[in-house]
């Protein structure tokens, strides 16, 4: 380059001579540079893992970390900026697997859990580096924006990977070798059994989906059905699904907010992964609105994802803030129950589905990965890449405990017409 530089401006020995130094000493400093981020590296991975593994540098150096043989590699093709990963490492290491600043070889869900799996590291035990999203503003228009993000990017893509049912939440397994829909089967009949169902009683499902649930209650129970969704794509589906079972009679689906359902009140009220979206400063206003939904006595369920944290207060990751759920807010037990308390809503019973949650996701990997030749088609690598690492990484967050997977079943006031224990739940499931 230098060579070419000279002889195009023709420069004097002296200019030649400044250049060379100067050139020499650029490329020593960036070196410099270059071998100071590799030892902020590699003091960052002493104690980062779990498990053994093996770290490939920009500049073809490895370094192996733990004994014994590596249960994965991690190669940088380009550096990351310290301050990056200092500022917010989820992000910083979440975008640069998205845009292959960074490769792995082996699990993806497996190098997250060494992370999770190792308190002392400053990403596993240190809450200090999590970067908790705590305050969202979900009002109206936003939560429409925000369903939009996720939901509404192809029913032909979640088709690729979800099981026939179209069901994308926590699956429920009653024998470890049951297929995905049959979990998903058993998911909804263990929902619907806990509601205790009786004909012609009213149902309303808040986030409805793609209305497995509304549509199984109604030819199931004979229950009067209604589901709510902000997203275009599922109402769409759902009302082909109504009219394609001959269900206009017994259910219905509309595309609103549920703040927005008036003058209307059920027996029963279900959500399954919809409070996620809800926000932390909107959590008062579900329950309130769930309790002037409900008849005195009525029953609600509520399926979705918790936090352990300590403090009383979930949170949430903010690349999936980010990337994948924007406005997303995971609650804790202690903020559930103490909601449910403030509406005078009596919680009856909680079960949690940690495990079967894990499962469910590994079952949407594989089938995520069988489908890439066909999701290649319609989405560009750094798309497959973030959605690789979101479901790798909510695997991984299950199996180590640091989320959970809760059902809460609750009531309007005092019920005392509900069975005596939860063997009814069970009963010709």
């Amino acid at each position: 380059m230098v060579k070419n530089i000279i002889k195009k401006n023709g420069y004097s020995k002296k200019k030649i001579h400044i250049l060379t130094i100067m050139v020499k000493f650029t490329t020593k400093v960036r070196r410099f540079i270059m071998n100071i981020d590799k030892v902020f590296y590699k003091t960052l991975f002493k104690n980062l893992f779990s498990d053994s593994c093996r770290v490939k540098f920009w500049d073809g150096e490895v370094e192996n970390y733990g004994e014994g043989e590596a249960k994965f590699e991690i190669t940088f093709n380009e550096t990351i900026p310290k301050a990056d990963i200092l500022s917010d490492p989820s992000i910083a290491f979440g975008e640069a697997y998205m845009t292959k600043k960074i490769d792995i070889k082996g699990s993806v869900e497996d190098v997250i859990a060494s992370i999770y799996n190792n308190k002392e590291s400053f990403l596993g035990g240190n809450s200090k580096y999590t970067n908790i999203i705590k305050k969202i503003s979900n009002n109206l228009k936003n939560s429409k924006e925000n369903i939009h993000h996720h939901y509404d990017i192809g029913n032909d893509f979640y088709k690729l990977w979800l099981d026939e049912s179209m069901t994308y939440s926590c699956a429920y397994f009653r024998d470890s070798d049951d297929t995905l829909y049959e979990a998903q089967k058993n998911k909804v009949n263990h929902i619907l059994k806990k509601l205790a169902l009786k004909e012609g009683e009213t149902l309303l499902d808040i986030g409805c989906g793609w209305g497995e649930l509304i549509i199984n209650a109604a030819k199931k129970y004979k229950v009067k059905a209604m589901g709510v969704t902000l997203s275009s794509e599922q109402f769409a589906r759902v009302q082909e699904r109504i009219k394609g079972e001959n269900l206009s009679d017994l259910v219905e689906v509309q595309l609103v907010d549920y703040r927005q359902i008036k003058d209307r009140k059920f027996d029963r009220v279900v959500s399954v992964g919809m409070i996620e979206h809800v926000g932390k400063d909107h959590l008062n206003e579900y329950f309130s609105k769930v309790n002037e939904l409900l008849i005195d006595g009525g029953v609600s369920l509520l399926h979705c994802i918790t936090s352990q944290e300590d403090n009383e207060e979930g949170g949430t990751n903010s690349w999936i803030n980010k990337y994948i759920f924007p406005g997303g807010y995971i609650p804790s037990v202690n903020e559930l129950v103490s909601h449910m308390k403030s509406e005078k809503l009596y919680c009856i019973d909680m079960e949690s589905l940690r495990r079967h949650y894990r499962k469910t996701l590994q079952m949407w990997m594989e089938n995520f990965e069988n489908a890439l030749p066909e999701i290649s088609k319609t989405k560009d690598e750094t798309f497959i890449r973030m959605w690789r690492l979101y479901l790798n990484a909510c695997a991984a967050s299950f199996d180590c405990g640091n989320i959970y997977l809760h059902q809460f079943l609750f009531t309007k006031g005092v019920n005392n017409e509900l069975p005596w224990t939860r063997e009814y739940i069970y009963d010709n499931h």
